[in-house]
């Protein structure tokens, strides 16, 4: 019977997918999915007393570990890889009531993530609406004229969690006049002008802001001057 290379030393069990039709060369079971190396030649699952184990492919990680944990005896499996000239390792073999025992825990980490990512999505929530709530009164105070409902939809639309606006930026965060002015101009450049529609006839960017920043300008004047102005393009 051709002998086998032994794959390289692994402190524990091994056991390999081999590449080629393999048989027992105890009891001549064959072709072997999975085999030992013993003393050069293949032994199947059943002769290595490793038979009542079950295959768990690699991928997750911490099912992998747990699976070990929980299994009195395991064994890594490998397969050699002709083209890196080297064993990889393809997953481990575990007992299967230890498997199950693993499965539960990552389904209870797991359940137990879903309930922490839904409590952290409630917080930002209730985060999100105080600070847009504060930008909002951020931009009454520097605008008194703005409308109410208008304050809202800008300090709204500038502050939407991951849209990457003004008022996510820092500045924007510390309610800075800065911040603040910049997104109201674009509030009143998008609704009370005709900027939209010009962009959309090929009006460049820099030309497009131009023809309307007369308009917008007068807007800003307005409400700061506590008058509530609304115009349409």
């Amino acid at each position: 019977m051709t002998r086998l290379a032994t794959p390289p030393h692994h402190a524990g069990l091994l056991v390999v997918q081999p590449l080629r039709h393999k048989r027992c060369a105890a009891c001549s079971r064959g072709p072997l999915s999975l085999l030992v190396v013993e003393d050069g030649v293949p032994r199947c699952l059943e002769c290595a007393d490793l038979g009542h184990l079950v295959f768990l492919p690699r991928g997750d990680t911490a099912l992998t570990r747990r699976s070990r944990e929980e299994s009195t005896l395991s064994a890594v499996v490998v397969r050699f890889n002709r083209r890196k000239s080297r064993y990889e390792r393809q997953g481990v073999l575990v007992e299967e009531a230890a498997l199950a025992r693993a499965e539960a825990r990552c389904l209870a980490d797991a359940e137990a993530r879903r309930r922490r990512r839904a409590r952290d999505a409630k917080r930002r929530a209730a985060e999100d609406v105080r600070f847009t709530e504060a930008f909002a009164t951020e931009i009454l105070r520097l605008f008194p004229g703005c409308p109410v409902d208008r304050a809202r939809a800008i300090a709204a639309h500038a502050s939407a969690r991951g849209s990457g606006r003004v008022g996510r930026t820092a500045a924007g965060r510390a309610l800075s006049e800065g911040a603040v002015v910049s997104a109201v101009v674009a509030g009143v450049r998008h609704v009370d002008t005709p900027y939209d529609q010009l962009l959309m006839s090929g009006v460049p960017r820099y030309e497009a802001r131009r023809r309307i920043a007369r308009t917008v300008e007068a807007v800003l004047r307005g409400w700061e001057a506590g008058v509530e102005i609304r115009l349409t393009g």
